[in-house]
């Protein structure tokens, strides 16, 4: 939810920002239009009140006079008018109220289809317009080691790491078994990254998969990415497609103790994705799927430090990226493929040696205080008023990408695939052997 008052303030600065993001900026105007008409009506709803009160005062000085017997003739025929007016008056406060309370939910609606700011410092442009902030490792070049490389399914076959077929028998197509060492590598991950969280002095959650309308609502994810939710009907709950809908609604409703901040959480769940729009694309192995686990960080902090935050997200997960020993970039994404949340997004991209490119594979976002507005989550300013506060969320671990990344940056002539020693102590080998 965008800050009413700002917007007021600086509407061009609105929509300047819905111009980035290549959506609608005369949404803008939309809700300025809303909002004068929200406060025309809530002003005539509270005169009226103010009438209908201090007629009542009148009415019962009048009453009581009746009741004792000292009203004047005069006095009796006033309080028949006034009751009269009285009535008048009630149909019309009922009215008033109607259109105030019809008036604030279309303020409400229209904010709701407002995304948050984009940050200045953002590149502009769309999802190949992102800036590269650093490149880490030198991706590994397999002509010098005399062999061509194998992608992340055929070796997660070999290894009986992966099966996608029984999988496509189970659940359909977007599905896939981590099997033997494929599960054990999940769990060692899963590990090493709650482990690094809490090392940084992250509280370990396991929230619940499924959410309220409200959660799912106040998060962002009903909005443009409403198409790849899940959503159970008959119970009126969605599945989440990532930890960050339960961290970031766990303190909904909630004024938070400043010296308490930041409060830092790093959550592992399954999450869930529909992938609507994405007919075709990475439709081989486990790049692209429909249901997978993840460690996520999440973090509430002042406004005034949510930059800084920010850049210590980034840092954490590049500190995990380094420990898996793969080569990757750091990109700063451009406006028009951020979410509808955030306001500035870096990406953690690793080399896929098949592919020939760098994917996606961990991301952090600074959403300032859009969520915590719509969550209603605040702290309290140095005048002790409750104030929004920022949220932050960083994914430090999404489990099949960082297991393609791994398979095949590893591998060795023969399908085997050395693990990075921090891998090792958990998994208790030093390498993923061939299926025997």
């Amino acid at each position: 939810m965008i800050d009413l008052k700002a917007l007021r303030a600086d509407p061009e600065r609105y929509r300047r920002s819905q111009h980035a993001r290549g959506e609608d900026p005369t949404l803008v105007d939309s809700l300025l239009r809303a909002d004068d008409d929200r406060r025309t009506a809530l002003a005539q709803f509270e005169s009226l009140r103010a009438e209908q009160k201090a007629l009542g005062k009148r009415i019962g000085g009048l009453t009581g006079a009746s009741r004792r017997g000292t009203a004047t003739e005069q006095q009796q025929a006033e309080l028949a008018e006034l009751l009269v007016a009285t009535a008048e008056l009630a149909e019309q406060v009922k009215v008033a109220e109607a259109a105030s309370r019809e008036a604030q939910a279309a303020v409400i609606a229209g904010a709701g289809g407002l995304s948050n700011l984009v940050s200045d410092t953002s590149p502009r442009g769309g999802e190949q317009d992102f800036v590269v902030l650093a490149r880490e490792g030198r991706p590994r070049d397999f002509a010098d080691s005399g062999f061509e490389p194998r992608d992340h399914l055929e070796l997660g076959e070999l290894t009986g790491a992966i099966d996608v077929e029984r999988a496509a028998k189970v659940s359909g197509s977007r599905f896939y078994y981590l099997t033997g060492p494929g599960a054990m590598l999940e769990l060692a991950l899963v590990n090493l990254a709650m482990a690094s969280a809490v090392a940084n002095g992250f509280t370990p959650m396991i929230p619940p998969a499924l959410v309220s309308p409200a959660a799912m609502d106040g998060t962002g994810f009903l909005g443009q990415a409403a198409e790849n939710v899940y959503r159970l009907e008959a119970d009126d709950l969605y599945l989440v497609g990532t930890a960050e809908v339960p961290l970031a609604a766990y303190h909904s409703d909630e004024i938070l103790d400043p010296s308490s901040l930041p409060l830092r959480y790093v959550g592992f769940s399954p999450c869930f994705r529909r992938e609507a729009g994405t007919y075709g694309k990475d439709t081989r192995g486990i790049i692209r799927v429909h249901q997978f686990d993840k460690v996520e960080m999440f973090s509430f902090c002042p406004p005034a430090e949510a930059e800084a935050e920010h850049l210590r997200l980034l840092g954490w997960e590049r500190e995990f990226m380094d420990a898996l020993e793969l080569p990757y970039r750091v990109i700063d994404v451009a406006t028009g493929d951020l979410g509808s949340s955030a306001a500035r997004k870096f990406d953690i991209e690793a080399w896929i040696p098949t592919q020939g490119t760098y994917r996606e594979v961990t991301s952090t976002s600074n959403c300032t205080d859009f969520q915590a507005r719509r969550l209603n989550i605040r702290t309290r300013d140095v005048q002790g008023r409750p104030t929004p506060l920022a949220t932050l969320n960083g994914t430090l671990c999404a489990i099949p990408r960082i297991i393609v990344a791994l398979l095949e940056n590893h591998q060795q002539s023969d399908g085997t695939v050395l693990l990075p020693a921090a891998l090792r102590p958990l998994m208790g080998t030093a390498a993923i052997e061939l299926r025997r």
